[in-house]
């Protein structure tokens, strides 16, 4: 697999297409960080490390609805292993008018847009929820 954070984007939106409650994903400590930040956001319920049917590592990730609809709209991969997009804390992008989320990956840890701005930080954007 090329982009495991790729990977579980993917998932998470299609298991909300399909109006799933869960879903599961191979556990890294990077996705584990990136799944902290959604649900200090309130993306998503929360996450728990399991183990997979293979005896692997897994994470199952418990999704959002509200209303029947899921909480996340649009999830999109901004940096990918082929172009990697750095950005300072002054040009760290706002996500609809600061109604979404950037995540970043930061010197201090994988954090919110928000977060890097107050630790005055920037680094690599992962991703952009709204």
């Amino acid at each position: 697999m090329n982009d495991p954070l790729g990977d579980m984007l993917t998932r998470i939106r299609n298991a909300q297409m399909r109006g799933k409650s869960t879903t599961h994903t191979p556990a890294s400590k990077l996705r584990k960080w990136v799944l902290e930040v959604l649900a200090d956001e309130g993306y998503i319920r929360g996450f728990e490390e399991t183990t997979g049917k293979d005896g692997h590592p897994a994470i199952e990730i418990s999704l959002k609805y509200y209303e029947g609809t899921p909480v996340i709209r649009d999830l999109k991969r901004v940096s990918t292993p082929g172009r990697r997009v750095y950005m300072g804390v002054k040009d760290i992008p706002t996500v609809r008018q600061g109604l979404g989320v950037s995540i970043v990956s930061t010197p201090k840890g994988v954090m919110s847009d928000q977060a890097a701005r107050s630790a005055n930080v920037g680094g690599e954007v992962l991703c952009t929820v709204f």
